[in-house]
Parts: structure tokens; C-alpha cells; sequence
């Protein structure tokens, strides 16, 4: 599986979550984004829209896409043809993630436990989506349950907001950090771009000072 994209994603080292209810707020979404220094996103399965605005969020240029919420074999197929560049998932299910595997598609399971992680990585996926990681335990329980499992590269999210993402990202075995808070349902219905703009690029700066440092 090429990992390309997940070098993308690790240079960029922040991944906005985003639940899009209108197809029509896709791309202004997608260049607020941009504009804001952060040219990545998980746009998720989770509304009757979602399919209509990754396939729309695809044609932005610049911009690095990813389908949430995978949780089926045909969403897998469902997300190569809508454009999207790579899924995640936020469980590991065997049969979807061969799937992913066959189909040569960048695949993330969502993993919590040691057990899961020693199992994604055997599978061969040694990306993994910490999920859901506040609840679970928020960085703490990330750094320890991590640090005896080598070669896994994670993307926590779940409940992380901009005061958390520091803990986060000053974990080594971090590859980016999965966050809603710059793109907010509410900001997205109420057209705010400029407030997600601004949210972004805000974000972005945190992510280059913890990394410079």
C-alpha cells in the first residue's frame, strides 16, 4: 500500500472532521481551508449529503481528501469513486480493511486498545486512527499504550480541541491529529468562512511551533 499520502498527511500534521450536511457549502468549505494553510480533511459517511460533497471536495486543487467513517467494503469502492484519495474508519473490520488492502487504497482502521493496534499493524497497517481518544483516555493513555507497540504511526481524534492538541502532537508516534473545532456544524451551516479560515490558520500555527520546537 503506498504511503505517500500518508506522508501528506504527516507534513501537514492536522486533520479537520467534517460532517457536511449541504452539498453547496463543499467547496466554499474546501478553499476556506486552503486559504487557511491547511490543505487536508476527512469529510465522513455520516449524512445524506456526504457522498455529493467529497465528490465535490475532490475537484478543489490543493487539496488532500480523505472519506470517514468506512465501515463497509463497498464504501471503500464508494470513496475511490467519488475521488477521495484515502478512508479511515473508526473500528477495524477484517473484511473492510482487505478490501482496502486489494484494492491498493490508503486504508486507516480505528483502533483503541494494545490488542487492536498489535492486530491493525499484523494486518499491515501500521497507520491507525486512535478513536474515540478523549474519552478513552486523551494523550496520556495515547503515550503509554503506544510506546511498547513499534512501527505504528497514529491519528488521534475524537473531543480534541485547539487547548489538547499540543499533547497530542509532542507525542513522537503521532502522525496528525484529528479535530472538528475549526469546522464546527454550526460554522459550516452559517457559511462562516472566514471564521473557519481563521480557526485553521490558527491551528496550522500551533502545529508548526510544536514541531519547530
Amino acid at each position: 500500500m503506498t504511503t505517500n499520502i500518508f506522508d501528506t498527511i504527516g507534513k501537514i500534521g492536522l486533520m479537520p472532521v467534517i460532517v457536511v450536511e449541504r452539498e453547496e457549502d463543499a467547496v466554499p468549505l474546501a478553499e476556506a481551508l486552503i486559504e487557511g494553510g491547511l490543505p487536508l480533511a476527512e469529510v465522513t459517511f455520516r449524512t445524506a449529503a456526504a457522498a455529493k460533497v467529497i465528490a465535490a471536495m475532490a475537484k478543489v486543487p490543493g487539496l488532500c481528501l480523505g472519506a470517514g467513517t468506512v465501515m463497509k467494503p463497498e464504501q471503500v469502492d464508494q470513496a475511490m469513486d467519488l475521488g477521495a484519495q484515502f478512508a479511515l474508519a473508526p473500528n477495524f473490520n477484517a473484511k473492510t480493511a482487505e478490501h482496502a488492502q486489494k484494492k491498493n487504497f490508503p486504508f486507516v482502521p480505528g483502533i483503541l486498545s494494545p490488542t487492536e493496534m498489535g492486530n491493525a499493524l499484523e494486518a499491515g497497517f501500521s497507520v491507525q486512527k486512535f478513536f474515540p481518544a478523549e474519552p478513552a483516555g486523551g494523550a496520556p493513555f495515547l503515550k503509554a499504550v503506544s510506546a511498547p507497540v513499534k512501527g505504528i504511526r497514529f491519528i488521534p481524534t475524537g473531543s480534541i480541541d485547539l487547548a489538547r492538541l499540543p499533547s497530542y502532537l509532542e507525542i513522537s508516534s503521532v502522525l496528525a491529529v484529528g479535530g472538528s473545532w475549526m469546522v464546527a456544524p454550526k460554522l459550516i451551516q452559517e457559511k462562516k468562512w472566514s471564521e473557519i479560515t481563521r480557526l485553521a490558520r490558527e491551528a496550522v500555527a500551533i502545529v508548526n511551533q510544536i514541531r519547530a520546537s
